[in-house]
């Protein structure tokens, strides 16, 4: 069975690490702050100026000043700074982020990312997502394998405007966990549970490596 949002939110929660500084991006990556586990300690950074990021807060409880890149509200934990954008950038481009999670349109085999416009359609600005992608050496994508349409994510090449090439090093969708390899593309890590290699393989159109034994994510 496919993961949903708050699925994919959690398996990639298992990635992050003691210590780490980590920006999360616009949508499901947000998510990610919900998840963390008890026995680490773990900084998220927004690019509108925050260090210090909890979860969401319950309902009732929100603070109208406080959000997130993505205009969300958002609770800060004890030990927080605010600062303004040129300070949160010039950490980001200074490489003092360990991870950085981001949502996406498409990427290709070779870990370029298109995330941040459709053609057509009215967008405010590219966002912050070209400096994560321009200075970020651990990129982790979260996103669904398919679009509405049903078509894959996960491509030979992008088709929309690219926003970083050669950056993605992992990728958690709806169905699986993926690894990006200059000669093998798209490595077939995970699968969701109850989700079959046949399944991620029919909706997967880049260079796809399948190992031999290919493991149920835990979750």
């Amino acid at each position: 069975m496919a993961l949903d949002k708050n699925g994919i939110a959690k398996r990639i929660a298992k990635e992050l690490q003691d210590g780490w500084y980590v920006n999360l991006g616009i949508g499901i990556p947000t998510l990610v702050a919900n998840y963390v586990q008890d026995d680490i300690k773990v900084e998220f950074q927004s690019e509108n100026g925050i260090l210090g990021m909890g979860p969401f807060p319950l309902e009732g409880d929100e603070d109208a000043d406080l959000i997130n890149a993505g205009k969300q509200t958002i609770t800060s934990l004890p030990g927080s700074s605010f600062f303004d954008s040129s300070m949160s950038f010039a950490m980001i481009r200074s490489k003092k982020i360990q991870l950085t999670v981001l949502g996406a349109m498409e990427v290709s085999d070779q870990g370029d990312i298109a995330n941040w416009k459709i053609p057509g359609k009215m967008v405010k600005g590219m966002g912050g997502a070209m400096d994560l992608v321009a200075s970020a050496e651990n990129i982790i994508v979260a996103m669904q394998h398919t679009n509405r349409k049903g078509d894959s994510k996960l491509l030979k090449k992008c088709t929309l405007p690219i926003t970083g090439l050669n950056c993605v090093k992992k990728i958690v969708t709806d169905l699986a966990v993926l690894e990006v390899h200059s000669e093998l593309g798209f490595v077939l890590s995970e699968r969701a549970p109850g989700v079959s290699v046949e399944e991620i393989v029919s909706k997967t159109i880049g260079k796809l490596f399948v190992p031999d034994n290919v493991p149920e994510m835990s979750i």
